[in-house]
């Protein structure tokens, strides 16, 4: 009977090792399960952690890409360029495991990214504007060189007909004719009675010359082609050239055609020969005659 007694004041250790053994694998199974599952959350959140920091890298990259114009714009990207920066840098120092700051991040770039596409707007917007100008731009050059070879053109035609209605306003002279006239204040060819010679032109009509006064000027050459003067030497200025003339006669021209006389006396007497006069204004020269003495 022995025996028995000890078997039964053994069995109630037994059952309780064997409790304190059932309970231990329950509590490493436990623990093995939390490590596990604790392993697998700080790997998702390591990924989740990495996710958002290649998000926020690519937000610094399309921040990089941000380009204007303005110059006030520029300033403002480049703020926002150094908030993403800052930020990444943030990221990488918080652990993955701290949730809190992470939703907090993520919050923050949402911001980022809004502020972004409202650049993005901005610039699309001065970049449309400052095509339209460029074109406005371009137009107005085109415009303006236009306008400049019209004028240029204008300038052309109007300095042309400017000359024209110049060259057209000169009084033209025609019928030149000159005689020898005697004592008597008759004609004659011969030599010996000459008293002084008489040239007369007639002006003709031109409507758009001007009116007024003008001198008529005769210069008088002798058969031995020497220019004949009086006592003293007259000048005449035409077209920039001083000339000296024989004789002139002031005339009163309003447009219409007038007949002009003008009379010269030499002081050396006359001989045999061909005479020449020509006859000017300061405008031209008006034409030209010949008188034979015998």
């Amino acid at each position: 009977m022995e025996p028995t007694v000890a078997n039964n004041q053994n069995n109630p250790f037994k059952t309780t090792v064997i409790i304190l053994a059932a309970v231990a694998v329950v509590l490493t199974a436990a623990l093995l399960w939390i490590w596990i599952d604790r392993s697998a959350l700080i790997d998702d959140l390591t990924i989740e952690k990495d996710q958002l920091t290649q998000q926020m890298v690519d937000l610094q990259s399309d921040y990089a890409l941000l380009s204007s114009d303005n110059d006030s714009l520029n300033v403002q990207l480049e703020r926002e360029r150094l908030k993403v920066d800052e930020l990444i840098d943030r990221v990488k120092k918080t652990e993955a495991t701290n949730r809190a700051k992470i939703r907090q991040y993520e919050q923050e770039l949402g911001t980022l990214r809004s502020i972004m596409k409202h650049y993005i707007v901005q610039i699309d917007s001065l970049n449309t504007l400052n095509t339209a100008l460029r074109k406005d731009a371009a137009a107005a050059r085109k415009e303006a060189q236009k306008a400049k070879q019209d004028f240029e053109k204008l300038s052309k035609t109007t300095d042309e007909y400017a000359k024209q209605i110049e060259k057209g306003s000169v009084v033209k002279g025609r019928g030149v004719r000159m005689v020898a006239i005697n004592a008597s204040n008759k004609e004659t060819d011969r030599s010996s009675r000459v008293e002084k010679f008489r040239t007369c032109v007639h002006l003709v009509e031109n409507s758009i010359a001007t009116r007024g006064l003008r001198n008529v000027y005769i210069r008088v050459k002798g058969p031995d082609g020497i220019l004949m003067t009086g006592d003293q030497q007259q000048i005449f200025e035409m077209n920039g050239e001083q000339m000296i003339y024989s004789a002139s006669r002031e005339v009163d021209y309003q447009g219409a055609e007038v007949e002009v006389c003008i009379y010269f006396q030499s002081v050396t007497g006359y001989v045999k020969g061909v005479y020449t006069v020509d006859v000017y204004t300061k405008e031209g020269k008006l034409g030209s005659a010949d008188l034979l003495l015998r």
